[in-house]
């Protein structure tokens, strides 16, 4: 009597006295785990095209075979089909750098059967994903899943996607986030794969990804996913304080200190980790596409101060996983829990400005100089948004941020103890004056000055509709204002070779008319606005010598004409203050006989003479253009998503899951 063998999720009939044939393709599979999996990786590598093309029909057949074990209950065979499809996927990928996914797809599957095939692979890792069974497999899943969205450098390319965008796996990856234990274990590979899934086509085709994520508004959901972003920001802030504090202490420290400071730029370049743009990424794309996201940034993390041992078998992550290495399942984040000494709990968007602060103080390296860039661009979004401002602006949610601060030779670093409890709104501007203060050198980063006025200028936007008066240092921010002017003209002819800086030069001009215009409105007390004109006066030399030189240049008929034109036309409320009050301040020193007035005697003048002083009511100064990614960032978003995509599959390919730690896992199945 014929017997019913079942080998590897295959049936087949077989005699009682005859030993069964098998399939070459079966063969292939059972041998398989026999070897490691990058051997079958260089091995499909290793081929050349013609050789490919002869085992294609068997690389499709153990595809699909592969698919269908993922249905098997022995968690051993399910482990060994994701390693394979993995290993399969790496392998002809290698064989197909420059190839696009089309011919992928045939080479794996074959057109014919594409359809089916990816069909019932993703309804499988949707239900693997979703089950409540072994963790290994979930993280193998979405290990399997990185590897297919991340097969091409432009992910947009990769044809294999329009599957994953019809069989959308988008309400499995919110389960993980808003489940604590499946969070904890998988939440950062979930994040990063939400991220590049949502990067697919996003300019050229209706992306189901976008559309869903744009309207979650599940509270743990987004909870879950802010967690995950600020364990991995806060991770990457104190694998920076320990490199910090380690550097101070070491030999470096004390030569620094015996030769003096000459060193102090070169021994701060030498502290560097590795930046996450993939997880900033995340955060970009939550803050951008959800409104309802926007909470998540002011809301503490009481978890985040607990360490937890998880009860199932961590799976094995990669050494140096999708960027940077992702924070533990085991360590929950307690760093970012104190803030100091008073246990001042935190939330994302505090971890965010402490990441922000480190990643923009050198923005010479081009991982950096990215990362700095999409910090403003998160920056920029938030600014922007009403709700978001409410926050940071409101006085009863006070926070001592401790920014780091680019050693600097005329400086001495302030000490943490002193920082004051203030809105949140003031990091921000702090986060703004130190990148202007700190980055007047020679490759000038023209863009993300730019952005950072911009930045300053929307949250001066709603202050002044609001009536918000912020107590906050605004001296500050003048004076970095006003030495950026002078760095602009100081060095006019080496940036005008690169750069338009009188666009630069315009949105700072304006700033200042902004708080000549509007400042008694948002302000916080008449001092202050006197302390503003004090300012202007104590510095006419640098508004002097800035329209000597836009009077220079539009007179001319040169390629900055129109450009210099409109900074002299927004420095005439400047002028009239300067040359208003000149004259009374000299008179006033003749009459008392004073050399050298005090800071309170100037501002005796002004507040004497502010009713005889003349402006010109300037329009739209309150207005700005608000952000757009597909007409403006279009370009910046791809190149980053290739970079983050070659990056995730670089470190899938070299850091291949431990099989022995699974099948530890499952020694219990015969």
């Amino acid at each position: 009597m014929a017997q019913v063998e079942k080998r590897g999720g295959l049936l087949r009939k077989s005699s009682a006295s005859k030993k069964p044939l098998k399939e070459k393709v079966v063969l292939m599979y059972d041998e398989i785990f026999m070897v490691n999996l990058e051997y079958l990786e260089g091995k499909l590598e290793s081929l050349d095209g013609e050789e490919l093309m002869k085992i294609k029909d068997n690389i499709n057949c153990l595809f699909q075979h592969c698919i269908q074990a993922l249905g098997e209950e022995h968690p051993i065979r399910v482990v060994n089909a994701l390693q394979t499809l993995c290993a399969l996927i790496r392998g002809v990928h290698q064989k197909n750098k420059s190839t696009s996914g089309f011919d992928i797809i045939n080479m794996l599957m074959g057109f014919d059967k594409a359809e089916l095939c990816m069909k019932n692979l993703m309804e499988s890792l949707d239900s693997l994903l979703c089950a409540e069974g072994s963790e290994s497999l979930k993280s193998l899943c979405l290990k399997l899943l990185l590897c297919l969205v991340t097969v091409t450098d432009n992910i947009s390319q990769n044809t294999i996607l329009e599957y994953v965008m019809i069989n959308s796996i988008f309400e499995a990856i919110l389960q993980i986030l808003s489940h604590p234990p499946s969070r904890r274990e998988h939440g950062y590979d979930a994040v990063v794969l939400l991220a590049l899934l949502v990067n697919y086509r996003k300019y050229e085709s209706v992306n189901p990804y976008i559309v869903k994520l744009s309207i979650v508004d599940d509270e743990a959901t987004l909870n879950g996913m802010g967690l995950v972003i600020t364990q991995a920001l806060s991770e990457y802030n104190r694998q920076y304080k320990d490199k910090e504090e380690e550097h101070q202490s070491g030999f470096f420290s004390a030569l620094t200190n015996m030769v003096g400071s000459m060193f102090i730029a070169d021994a701060h370049e030498k502290i560097s980790v590795q930046t996450n743009e993939a997880i900033l990424l995340a955060l970009y794309e939550a803050v951008h596409l959800n409104r309802n996201f926007i909470t998540v940034l002011a809301q503490s993390h009481p978890e985040m101060g607990l360490v937890t041992t998880p009860v199932s078998p961590t799976p094995t992550t990669p050494a140096t996983p999708l960027g940077t290495t992702p924070p533990s399942s085991d360590v929950i984040s307690s760093v970012e829990l104190s803030l100091d000494a008073d246990v001042q709990t935190s939330n994302l968007l505090i971890t965010f400005l402490k990441y922000s602060s480190i990643v923009m103080q050198d923005t010479k390296d081009e991982h950096r100089l990215h990362s700095g860039k999409l910090c403003l661009i998160i920056l920029t979004c938030i600014a922007e948004d009403q709700y978001a401002n409410a926050f940071l602006h409101d006085d009863n949610m006070n926070f001592r941020v401790n920014l780091h601060r680019m050693p600097m030779r005329h400086r001495k670093k302030a000490a943490d103890k002193n920082l004051p409890c203030r809105p949140l709104v003031c990091a921000v501007l702090d986060l703004m004056v130190e990148f202007i203060v700190t980055h007047m050198m020679k490759e000038f980063p023209m863009d993300l000055y730019v952005r950072c006025v911009q930045v300053v200028h929307k949250l001066l936007c709603y202050q002044k509709k609001c009536r918000v008066r912020l107590h906050y240092t605004w001296r500050e921010l003048w004076s970095a204002l006003i030495n950026l002017l002078k760095f602009l003209m100081s060095n006019e002819t080496v940036l005008l070779a690169k750069h338009n800086i009188f666009t630069l030069t315009l949105m700072i001009v304006n700033l200042f008319n902004m708080f000549i215009t509007y400042g008694d409105t948002f302000l916080p007390t008449p001092s202050s606005y006197d302390e503003l004109y004090y300012e202007i006066i104590r510095m006419h030399q640098s508004f002097d010598n800035l329209y000597c030189m836009v009077l220079r240049l539009s007179t001319n008929a040169g390629q900055w004409k129109e450009a210099a034109s409109k900074v002299t036309h927004a420095l005439v409320n400047i002028r009239a203050i300067v040359s208003h009050f000149t004259p009374k301040i000299e008179s006033y020193a003749a009459v008392n006989h004073i050399s050298q007035l005090s800071e309170e005697q100037v501002l005796e003048v002004v507040r004497a003479n502010y009713d005889t002083l003349t402006l010109k009511l300037q329009d739209g100064l309150d207005q700005y253009e608000r952000y757009s990614e597909q007409h403006k960032e279009a370009a910046f978003f791809k190149e980053l998503v290739r970079s983050i995509s070659t990056n995730v599959r670089r470190n899938l390919a070299f850091h291949t899951l431990s099989q022995e730690a699974l099948l530890k896992e499952f020694s219990t199945i015969s």
